[in-house]
């Protein structure tokens, strides 16, 4: 498409269902009740000069240029504060209206640089549209009086700059903080003359301020004033494409603006369903990546991996893998092949590389990063509910009066979403946190929590069932739901179980660390408060407990009748872009595309009869047991797309030696990651701008992500995919990502219904989508359970075998930061360094004086698994006993900590507890350092 501005109605959408019919400058218009008169007229196609008015803030009326008449009104009112009324008789252009227009708009020129020929906002500057709008010709006041002129700017931030010279206070960039971000980092400092948006900070500076970089308020500001550092050094954008972000689960919906091939600026696209206008810093700026001196565009062979890589042609590179997959496989068997789907990838080509597998390498040993962060969510839901997904779109969140917030960090890791749902708190809803660390969603500007329950790490379980103990002793439980679309049997067994003296909150204080009066209070709130929605993340899953924990949340929804309507539910944050879809997609060695299990021989036969050969009946291995079996000898070859599992898998060193016994490791990424250092062959990737096909978010919302501009490598990964599987022989002939689609809804009943060209139209989907919910599915179980009737697991409680002691006396937790992203392979690559250079640890101040560590001080940090070495951050964000740290840098290493324990289901991980003792440190650790030496000489490329 073309470049056109977004539209701009003036004021935010009315939603009553009450229609209001009026007269605008002759026009009949018909509008919901509550719509402002601004936008009424720019609705049926007129326009009203506007400065502090924009829709994705509430109106101001401060810039007094969008005046109006109305009959019987005295005055001249401002139409965006104005609301439509019955027969109203509205005015828009008068030659009284066309001098104060011109007024105002004299004294905002006559405090402006008249610098529009060579300011890089001409011609996308609303402030010149509006002058030109009231036919300003001259200012009658001059320039020589006291002015802001001379104001310095702010280029702090790495991403956009800030020119107070240009700055008209209109207050859009405050408001944007305030209403949108719900950061409230911005202000309008001083009166009169002296007004001026000021970040709030000693050094006033947006650097050093409480300002996210979210780029609400660049978004907002209609003059230069705020601008993207982009637009300033490339030019004005000439072309737009819709496209869906790659980062978290979120799923923002973007328009890449471009000039020529190059990359301008991403703004977020008003009509995305899953942001609403909204982004990151993350997805609004980290994007550099794409174009990063590191990133790899040729592919590149070694024999073994002591020796330098040597570049080769795309013909040689994969007749070279699918000549060694085929020598692998003849000599150990199918079952010595493996694969590694990525979750940064599209569902089509996530849908690709399974198949290949299958079809191609002849087994199930097939796994995702999706098992290692999300598979207890899968089991966990589809076990209670029927299905192995989240239940609510992201607007539920505004009808919710309760949401409680468990093994999560929104504002961290789903930034978008954590400002929907902090504009519900500062509507009037209530919020209960279950971490063991103060998140920020605890206590921020204008929110806080009714109730934190402080957890020791790994007592999930005992936590739910204390509060499902008073739910259900104190009758508050929601018997008649449970009657009519849950097993009631089932129910009462549950009910006997969790109301056992035992599992009180006072009984299980000991294990939990919470306080029970706390805990009892939490519970009654979320079973008497009204709408009661949980959102849970990777605090919950990744624990030996996972899939208990996960039946345990489902549990407590269906005993409160929290399910099944808006504000209500059950919601899975999912950490990156295409979680949900990695796992719908068929990525797990037990399971084909939509959860249907391997040995089910109706499911084998309609992917046979597609695909022209048999597939095993066999589940085939897990990441783990792949690299056990290597270590054993008898797993000798992998193809990994778009994972870094040296750096993400837990126990680095089992996950180094996995690799190190391998006779072909085939890396597909966008560079040489940790893993490659261990890879003998590598396939250059393609970033999400590259590319066409569609991602997954958390809310199972279906998104197309669209080509931007042509693939650095030269092919998008489902071409790299499709290539190595022709060199193996395999008769595949796609032409489009559309028609991979078109393959995956002829096999998965979920899917039926989606297509690319309904996408193209619709915007998006939520699955299901098939005859029965031809047009998606926002809120799951409305009618029903689809399993029929919810179905109550009884989830006792069972330690964690990873235990404190002498040796190790605190407990190890993970987690990820604002500004970078999983294993940090994007956000590192980008400025967003800036904000978050290096992992550190978090100590609370009786555990650091204990030890006599103050913040800075490197540490040791050792487990039964291994030790690494990072910098202390002293804090009381986490209790005593318990330290934290991020696993986005690779120097630091977190995970060669974690060990192999995991879920008892599903295998995934148990990241989120592990013993550990802390020591003061002198730098690097030896191994920290042999790692560095390792990786250096694995990247080295020959000349």
């Amino acid at each position: 498409m073309g470049y056109e501005p977004q539209a701009d109605f003036g004021t935010p959408e009315s939603r009553s269902s009450e229609q209001v019919s009026l007269t605008i400058d002759g026009r009949s218009v018909t509008v919901p009740a509550g719509t402002s008169v601004m936008r009424a007229a720019v609705q049926s196609g007129g326009s009203i000069p506007r400065l502090c008015a924009t829709d994705s803030v509430k109106a101001f009326g401060s810039c007094r240029l969008c005046l109006v008449e109305i009959d019987g009104m005295r005055g001249t009112p401002a139409s965006c504060t104005t609301p439509v009324a019955p027969g109203m008789h509205v005015r828009t252009q008068t030659p009284r209206l066309e001098k104060l227009r011109r007024g105002v708009m004299e004294l905002y020129i006559s405090d402006h640089p008249l610098d529009c020929l060579t300011c890089s906002a001409n011609n996308d500057c609303e402030l010149q549209d509006a002058a030109a709008q009231v036919g300003l010709r001259d200012v009658r006041f001059g320039y020589e009086g006291a002015n802001h002129l001379a104001a310095p700017a702010d280029a702090s931030n790495p991403y956009f700059d800030f020119d107070p010279s240009k700055c008209i206070a209109c207050s859009r960039c405050v408001r944007a903080c305030d209403e949108v971000q719900g950061t409230l980092a911005l202000t309008i400092d001083g009166r009169g003359f002296a007004s001026k948006v000021s970040a709030g900070s000693a050094s006033d500076d947006f650097l050093g301020s409480e300002c996210v970089s979210c780029g609400a308020c660049v978004q907002a500001c209609p003059t230069a004033t705020l601008q993207e550092k982009a637009v300033k050094e490339i030019g004005k954008p000439e072309r737009s494409v819709i496209t869906t972000c790659a980062y978290c689960g979120v799923g923002c919906t973007f328009r890449a603006e471009m000039r020529g091939e190059q990359l301008v600026r991403m703004v977020p696209w008003k009509d995305g369903k899953a942001n609403r206008g909204h982004s990151c810093v993350k997805g609004r700026f980290a994007w550099g990546y794409a174009n990063h001196a590191d990133r790899i565009t040729t592919p590149m062979i070694r024999e073994r991996i002591d020796q330098p890589w040597r570049e080769a042609s795309w013909e040689e590179a994969l007749a070279h893998a699918a000549s060694e997959l085929k020598r692998i496989g003849a000599k150990y068997g199918r079952n010595a092949l493996g694969g590694i789907t990525s979750s940064r990838c599209t569902n089509e080509e996530t849908f690709l590389v399974q198949k290949l597998v299958r079809t191609g390498f002849g087994t199930n040993n097939v796994d995702t990063c999706a098992r290692v962060c999300h598979s207890p969510t899968g089991y966990g839901l589809k076990q209670t509910f029927g299905t192995s997904a989240g239940t609510q779109d992201f607007d539920s969140v505004e009808h919710s009066d309760v949401i409680l917030v468990i093994g999560a960090n929104p504002t961290d890791g789903h930034p978008v979403f954590a400002s929907r749902m902090k504009k519900r708190l500062r509507e009037g809803g209530r919020l209960i946190v279950i971490d063991p660390r103060r998140i920020d969603l605890v206590r921020s500007p204008h929110i806080e929590a009714a109730h934190h329950l402080p957890l020791r790490p790994g007592t999930n379980v005992a936590v739910l069932t204390a509060m499902a103990h008073v739910i259900v002793a104190e009758g508050l439980a929601d018997e008649g739901f449970v009657r009519e679309r849950c097993d009631f049997d089932e129910y009462r067994h549950w009910a006997d179980f969790v109301a056992d003296e035992r599992h009180s909150p006072e009984t299980l204080a000991p294990v939990t660390g919470v306080d029970p009066q706390d805990l009892r209070a939490a519970a009654r709130l979320f079973a008497t408060g009204g709408n009661g929605a949980i959102y849970y993340g990777l605090g919950v899953t990744e624990h030996s407990q996972g899939s208990s924990t996960v039946m345990a949340i489902a549990n407590l929804a269906m005993a409160t009748g929290n399910i099944g309507r808006a504000g209500v539910g059950v919601n899975p944050l999912r950490g990156q872009n295409n979680v949900q879809g990695a796992c719908d997609m068929g990525s797990f060695p037990h399971e084909l595309s939509g959860y249907r299990h391997v040995s089910d021989a109706a499911t084998r036969a309609l992917f046979e009869a597609e695909w022209g050969t048999p597939i095993d009946p066999e589940p085939g291995l897990r990441i783990p047991n792949m690299l056990d079996a290597a270590v054993d000898g008898t797993f000798k070859a992998i193809y990994i797309q778009g994972e870094d599992i040296l750096q993400s898998d837990p126990n680095t060193r089992h996950v180094a030696a996995g690799l190190a016994a391998m006779e072909c490791v085939i890396v597909h990424d966008l560079f040489l990651n940790e893993t490659a250092n261990y890879a003998h062959i590598f396939l250059p990737g393609s970033t999400f701008l590259e590319k066409d096909g569609t991602f997954t978010n958390a809310e199972r919302r279906i998104q197309l992500v669209r080509k931007v501009m042509e693939p650095l490598n030269g092919y998008a990964d489902w071409e790299v995919t499709q290539e190595l599987a022709r060199a193996m022989g395999l008769d595949w002939n796609y032409s489009h990502p559309a028609e991979v689609m078109d393959e995956i809804a002829r096999l998965t009943p979920t899917f039926a219904g989606v297509s690319h060209a309904r996408l193209d139209v619709e915007g998006s989907l939520q699955w299901p989508v098939n005859e029965a919910a031809p047009h998606g599915t926002p809120i799951m179980h409305v009618d029903g359970f689809v399993r029929g009737r919810g179905k109550f697991v009884v989830t006792e409680y069972v330690p964690t075998d990873e235990r404190t002691g002498p040796r190790f006396p605190l407990l190890l937790t993970t987690g990820r930061i604002l500004s970078q992203y999983n294993v940090g392979a994007q956000t590192r690559r980008t400025a967003n360094v800036v904000w978050h250079e290096e992992d550190r640890l978090e100590i609370h101040p009786s555990d650091a004086e204990n030890r006599g560590v103050v913040t800075g001080d490197w540490v040791r940090l050792a487990s039964r698994a291994g030790e690494t070495t990072l910098r202390a951050l002293v804090t009381d964000r986490v209790a005593p006993g318990v330290v934290y740290t991020t696993f986005h840098h690779p120097d630091t290493q977190a995970n060669v900590i974690t060990t192999d324990n995991s879920d008892w289901a599903t295998n995934c991980p148990e990241y989120k507890v592990t013993a550990v003792q802390v020591t003061p440190s002198n730098g690097p650790s030896e191994w920290q350092r042999d790692y560095a030496l390792q990786a250096s000489r694995a990247r080295q490329v020959a000349p």
